[in-house]
């Protein structure tokens, strides 16, 4: 005859796991909100890294090819708009006419930025001429679309052709422009 072990099977009672819910339903509730800042922070940072990637490759194309080089956004990759959340694209300008003819190569191009974000530009394309100069004076102004300042995040392009990132200096939690003044998301 066979004996069952029913003394060594255990098991959960209906109480232990309507607690182990509300355990989880709590750390979930508090926990998801949390996750979502880090998230929304992370996106921002990775797509404004993205767009100082392209532009210095833009600039180096410039100084290495001894050619004027553009940055631009665009709906379709041949000509440029004013729209900073669209695409970026970046192009040897061959006929040097600040527009992209269809006989010159697209070299590089960003991803579309996430549908939660959007991003303020200068009015004009940002163009590197040879010696590693930029055409004026630009800032792109990345933004979550709750507004929030602590996301928003800011590119200088200097007259010099150098790439600077926001940064928070005073650690107050919202980043600050070249000139030391809290970033805000129109």
């Amino acid at each position: 005859m066979i004996k069952s072990n029913y003394q060594y099977q255990r098991g959960v009672t209906l109480v232990e796991l309507m607690i182990g819910l509300v355990i989880v339903g709590v750390v979930l509730t508090f926990g998801l909100p949390a996750a979502q800042g880090i998230i929304n922070k992370n996106r921002i940072v990775s797509e404004i890294n993205e767009i100082s990637g392209v532009i210095q490759f833009a600039r180096a194309t410039a100084v290495d090819e001894q050619i004027l080089t553009i940055v631009c956004p665009t709906a379709n990759f041949s000509t440029c708009s004013t729209d900073w959340s669209q695409v970026k694209m970046v192009f040897a300008d061959e006929d040097g006419n600040g527009s992209r003819g269809n006989d010159e190569e697209i070299l590089v191009a960003t991803s579309l930025i996430s549908s939660n974000n959007y991003a303020n530009g200068p009015n004009q394309s940002i163009q590197f001429l040879p010696n590693g100069s930029a055409n004026v004076l630009s800032t792109i102004l990345l933004c979550h679309s709750s507004k929030d300042a602590a996301y928003a995040r800011e590119l200088t392009v200097t007259p010099q052709g150098r790439v600077k990132i926001s940064q928070d200096a005073n650690k107050d939690g919202v980043h600050e422009n070249i000139s030391g003044n809290a970033l805000s998301c129109p």
